[in-house]
């Protein structure tokens, strides 16, 4: 018996030893890890950030936590941010490879590409393409006001009765990219519309969510039927559909008259055939998969929160819609233009973006060589968390960091003005693609449905939860209630 115990217990120490996280050399301080889980089982699940907030006070501005027995180093300030991801940005242009999204992606396209010429020439390509297709122009603008109409049509045979905008926004959003990528758009009520759009909200949940990170840190727990397996089943209806897609691209296309971003990647893809090129079938779907998420899950989420904002806080909708009426006058459409004399507008627009804070870890980045960061050393491979909720809530930075005041993108003289630290979509080489096209969007719909809606909170829907907006629920799955249930009211503006 003593010898069994004996053997379990020198068992123990050399597993222990194998699992132990060793410390690394002028490496950021932070929380002592467990073996195994890191330093994940130290933050509280529901409401993560909070902590991450306290080791900032505690250990710095720059710190580190383990995932797993993965080395990561958070970044705490807009400051820091901008110095890691702006003044430094090709030492930390990297991408993890072995996270969920780097596996559903294979590490191909822009968003989880590593740092090197596939992802240079891609984003290139993308941002050229983009802007050849409008993006920041009249024509651009013309599409999203299009698809306003669709918008406009199907409140105005709800209008009185309560109304849950969650799919409306996430199907508007997803058609302005659709008609970009891919050529076209679907109508509301179709049901294999309805099917990938979900499809895509439930994917983008999953990839920032806990399940996520379990997949991260316990790689021998794949091989069961665990929520995070669910990913990459809605992955593969995406795909599918854009494959679809492709597919048709090649049978109809005229050479020379591209119709959309696909037809023109199908052109690159023929003059770059006689050259070693990063352009082929597979980096195509991984692109386009990239752009219909990115462009579908910020901006409908966006809406979303203005929405329940501006709801509760009448005054705020009044002096808006006053505000467009004041710009607009006897005109029926407004302009993307038109934002400029519209600084209370734009400063709402912004702040839901702020308080809504939709990415606080933004998406992890890489150290792609051994640097130094605020003295410290940071070897090739760690992990780096731009922790952008607390640029967003600076209390150095923000006239009112803890609520929701669009004062704080105001001056003195009522102007419109926006602070270093409004870093929504991240900064540097690594900004999110979309951030023109979602500034569109938002200013355009907005507009659009104050100048024809007057928007209601019921009065038996209870009063709304703004605490897990602050808790930040793209991080912890929780969205506002009302999202979960019909409980919006749109009624036509009164007009004098």
């Amino acid at each position: 018996m003593f010898i069994e115990l004996f053997l379990l217990c020198i068992g123990a120490f050399f597993l222990f030893f194998q699992l132990r996280i060793r410390q690394l050399k002028n490496f950021p301080p932070g929380p002592t890890p467990l073996p195994l889980f890191g330093n994940l089982l130290q933050l509280d699940h529901r409401s993560p950030l909070k902590d991450l907030d306290k080791f900032a006070q505690q250990y710095g501005s720059v710190y580190s936590l383990y995932i797993g027995r993965h080395p990561a180093v958070v970044l705490t300030g807009h400051k820091v941010i901008r110095e890691a991801l702006v003044t430094q940005a090709v030492e930390f242009a990297g991408r993890p490879s072995t996270m969920l999204f780097s596996h559903l992606t294979q590490n191909k396209g822009v968003i989880m590409a590593d740092f090197g010429n596939g992802w240079k020439e891609h984003r290139r390509f993308a941002l050229t393409t983009l802007r050849n297709f409008g993006l920041g122009k009249k024509s651009m603008e013309q599409r999203i006001l299009d698809e306003v109409k669709f918008i406009i049509s199907h409140l105005e045979e709800s209008a009185g009765k309560a109304n849950d905008p969650q799919y409306l926004f996430y199907q508007a959003a997803s058609n302005i990219i659709a008609t970009i990528i891919f050529g076209s758009r679907f109508r509301y009520q179709d049901k294999y519309f309805q099917k990938l759009v979900t499809a895509v909200e439930h994917l983008a949940k999953m990839i920032i969510g806990p399940w996520a990170m379990l997949y991260e840190i316990a790689p021998a727990l794949r091989i069961f039927p665990l929520p995070f397996r669910k990913g990459f089943q809605y992955f593969d209806q995406i795909k599918q559909h854009i494959l679809k897609v492709v597919g048709e691209h090649k049978m109809s296309r005229v050479p020379g008259k591209p119709r959309d971003l696909s037809d023109v990647y199908l052109e690159e893809m023929e003059k770059r055939a006689d050259q070693c090129t990063t352009f082929n079938d597979s980096q195509m779907v991984t692109l386009l998969f990239d752009l219909f998420l990115a462009g579908t899950e910020t901006t409908s989420n966006t809406l979303r929160t203005l929405i329940l904002y501006l709801m509760t806080h009448t005054y705020m909708q009044e002096r808006c819609q006053l505000e467009i009426d004041e710009v607009l006058g006897a005109r029926e459409h407004v302009t993307y233009e038109d934002r400029n004399a519209m600084p209370y507008v734009q400063a709402v627009i912004h702040e839901a973006q702020r308080v809504g804070d939709l990415a606080p870890l933004s998406m992890f980045h890489t150290a792609t060589t051994n640097t130094q960061l605020q003295g410290y050393s940071i070897p090739k491979g760690t992990i780096i968390i731009p922790y952008l909720s607390s640029a967003l809530r600076d209390k150095s930075q923000w006239k009112f960091p803890n609520e929701f005041n669009p004062q704080n993108f105001l001056n003195e003289k009522g102007e419109f003005v926006k602070p270093d630290a409004f870093m929504p979509f991240s900064v540097g080489s690594r900004v999110c693609l979309g951030e023109s096209l979602a500034r569109m969007e938002l200013f355009l719909i907005l507009v659009t449905i104050l100048r024809r809606f007057r928007l209601i909170w019921p009065e038996d829907a209870g009063v709304p939860d703004f605490n897990l907006i602050y808790a930040q629920n793209s991080t912890t799955q929780k969205f506002p209630p009302w999202t979960h249930t019909s409980s919006l009211i749109w009624k036509f503006a009164t007009t004098g």
